[in-house]
């Protein structure tokens, strides 16, 4: 069989400012500033979107009186795109808009985000937010492999860096960091210290995909979708998370290393593996989940990971670049669904050569994921500069 998405390219991005707080903006408006980048990116026009992905992506069809078109309301990064892809490659649209954006829906910071306080019996009694659920599954990992917080603090410091030299990011000039400035940070859920932890901000973010035929006549040259998959073990930021949740299948697919099926089947379909990587957008909520999708994906053993990390590969210029414009450490956390795309918009510009910092010279396939052992889920998508 040929590849799924042959005849599928990724054709414009675009990610509006992003910061702390963004006045004279509402979710509805930064969204519609970034669907109307993304389309400008691609060279194209407003009418020449016939299909959208995303609740806020359905107010721009309307507002810009384009319908009828094909439409999907999921919310979420890689599963949004690979929906839009798959809408293409069956005939049901041509050029697909996956947008999004968040502003003035969560401005007090001295609570948790809204997205992950659900009324849930056995989590909001006992504490268990974000920090706390990602901090369970990182002390099983240490207790079990002798991972140290030298090691998580070392990810983060690296991915901290990168945005603190990213004109665009939130956090642009606050570093340079070392794993002891991190150690010193205030902790927060242990083994999580402040600055091992995403951060919060409002900002839109969007994505073009169309036709292949289409993609060879546009504005810039087309990055395509190599392969992807999710894996999913329940409802996110409701039940305290467990190392060993799953395994039915095969003894190694639990929550510990939710990914790996997702990442196996992203490799099987691109016909690559992990040393074909060149770049490693890999979300970041927490640091030790840039230490456990090592493992998850195959790019070294398990328990290998916090030495992976601090072996030279994840800085710029190492074999495997990480995170290169920050994250949601530094670059943004723009809400519930934001950050999910961003990773892949980092890796359409890396692969299109224009990253304004830590560009990865010569990059031809970028590795993108979305969520943590925390959350239940993990999406992985691998884009590449050749047609598959």
């Amino acid at each position: 069989m040929g590849h799924p998405f042959r005849d599928v390219a990724i054709v414009g991005v675009h990610n509006t400012r992003q910061a702390r707080v963004i006045e004279g903006h509402d979710s509805q408006s930064i969204a519609m500033e970034a669907s109307l980048g993304a389309i400008a990116d691609a060279g194209l026009h407003p009418r020449d979107i016939d299909g959208v992905v995303g609740g806020l992506a359905s107010n721009f069809l309307y507002q810009s009186r384009i319908g009828p078109a094909w439409r999907s309301l999921s919310p979420l990064g890689i599963p949004a795109v690979l929906e839009a892809a798959m809408a293409i490659a069956s005939g049901l649209a041509t050029t697909v808009l996956v947008a999004t954006g968040e502003a003035g829906s969560y401005r007090n910071h001295g609570s948790t985000a809204p997205w992950t306080r659900p009324t849930n019996e056995f989590v909001a009694c006992y504490g268990m937010f974000t920090a706390a659920e990602f901090a369970l599954m990182a002390r099983r990992h240490m207790h079990m492999y002798g991972t140290t917080p030298q090691q998580m603090a070392h990810a983060a410091a690296v991915v901290r860096n990168n945005g603190s030299i990213n004109p665009e990011a939130v956090y642009f000039g606050k570093g340079p960091f070392t794993a002891e400035n991190v150690l010193a940070s205030r902790m927060i859920a242990d083994p999580f210290h402040l600055l091992e932890c995403a951060t919060t901000s409002e900002g839109g973010t969007a994505l073009v995909l169309t036709s292949a035929d289409r993609a060879d006549d546009l504005a810039k040259d087309p990055v395509w979708l190599l392969g992807g998959g999710t894996d999913y073990y329940g409802p996110a930021y409701q039940h305290p998370p467990v190392w060993d949740l799953g395994g039915h299948r095969r003894s190694d697919l639990i929550a510990g290393n939710v990914g790996r099926k997702a990442a196996e089947e992203a490799f099987a379909c691109a016909g690559l593996g992990p040393n074909e990587v060149d770049v490693c957008e890999f979300y970041d909520p927490f640091s030790f989940e840039l230490i456990r999708q090592f493992e998850a994906y195959g790019f070294c053993g398990e328990g290998e990971g916090g030495e992976y990390v601090t072996s030279g590969v994840i800085e710029p210029g190492g074999r495997h670049p990480l995170t290169t414009d920050g994250g949601t450490m530094s670059f943004s956390h723009g809400g519930a669904s934001v950050q999910l795309f961003q990773r892949l918009v980092r890796g359409v510009q890396q692969l299109r050569g224009e990253c304004r910092s830590a560009q990865v010279v010569g990059a031809e396939v970028a590795m993108c994921t979305g969520g943590g052992s925390g959350a239940l889920f993990t999406d992985v998508a691998l884009l590449g500069k050749v047609r598959p």
